[in-house]
């Protein structure tokens, strides 16, 4: 089954880069040409979810249904509300509550991806398939998180933002927070589905 546009997150991406242009406007009219860089940037990974899901059609790899409401969400929160609204600075807890959302999604996306590549022998059993699941898709959530940090670094090296502020310690304690955020949610994914198979035993 083909992973389909949703309404609302087409509506919900319009709404944004509607934001993002009039902000892109105001800034080149005050010639604040970081926020101009950041609001072209934001732009750009407005439309990320919508080519990941094009791509997972075509190799036919199944995605959560909220997949690209949720990413546009994050971006926007990330990208406008953080680096063009100041949260990171204003909130302390903003930067740490976005990388624990990445750690956690990235996770489920992750179990998804599973159900459209592998397939249970019938001599494993659900709880050791299980297991192999939740193994597989937290690398997968660590691995996607250090992906994130170096975009973190890239984007401050070529657009001059601030989402790396304590160096070392900031890279440090973001991966620390989603690894526990993956691992909170891996072991709730493991136990709900162990407690479903045993429902129907």
């Amino acid at each position: 089954m083909n992973n389909q546009n949703s309404k609302l997150s087409v509506g919900i991406a319009m709404l944004f880069e509607t934001i993002l242009i009039i902000t892109a406007f105001l800034s080149i009219a005050s010639r604040q040409w970081k926020n101009v860089s950041l609001t072209l940037l934001a732009m750009v990974c407005l439309s990320l979810p919508f080519l990941i899901t094009y791509s997972a059609n075509l190799k036919n790899f199944v995605l959560p249904p909220s997949f690209q409401s949720t990413t546009v969400v994050f971006v926007f929160l990330a990208q406008y509300m953080g680096e063009i609204r100041k949260f990171y600075q204003i909130f302390w807890w903003w930067d740490l509550l976005l990388h624990a959302i990445f750690g956690s999604y990235a996770l489920i996306i992750a179990l998804y991806l599973i159900k459209g590549i592998f397939r249970k022998e019938q001599d494993t059993t659900e709880q050791r398939f299980t297991l192999f699941a939740i193994i597989f898709a937290f690398s997968f959530s660590i691995a996607l998180g250090t992906l994130w940090e170096m975009f973190e670094f890239i984007g401050d090296y070529l657009f001059k933002s601030g989402m790396v502020k304590g160096g070392l310690e900031d890279t440090s304690t973001d991966l620390l927070i989603k690894i526990l955020a993956a691992f909170i949610t891996g072991i709730i994914c493991y136990y709900c589905n162990f407690k479903k198979v045993n429902s129907f035993n």
